[in-house]
């Protein structure tokens, strides 16, 4: 298939299932050529049609805590110990 700029939902889908069909495919081949084209095409297409918003920096440090199973104690004494480190090094001018 000859691929161009996605426009259509359904061009769309076309293009993740012939991209899982050969996402595996070897350096250098034609199929990887073509994945590396889908990949373009497919990545242009969500930035217009599905973009993903810049989640919430609060929000961002509350889920890495729970990833890392950190409670707010362990955050602030991560923070004061920076900023021990930032005060003896005087690392404020970097």
């Amino acid at each position: 298939m000859i691929w161009k700029i996605i426009i259509t939902e359904e061009e769309y889908s076309k293009a993740l299932q012939r991209m899982e069909e050969i996402f595996d495919a070897g350096a250098g081949s034609e199929e990887s050529d073509e994945a590396d084209l889908l990949a373009l095409l497919i990545a242009e297409y969500e930035k217009e049609h599905h973009p993903i918003e810049p989640p919430d920096p609060i929000e961002a440090i509350k889920i890495r805590m729970e990833e890392m199973h950190l409670q707010q104690k362990d955050w602030v004494a991560k923070v004061e110990y920076l900023r021990y480190l930032i005060e003896k090094e005087d690392l404020r001018s970097i």
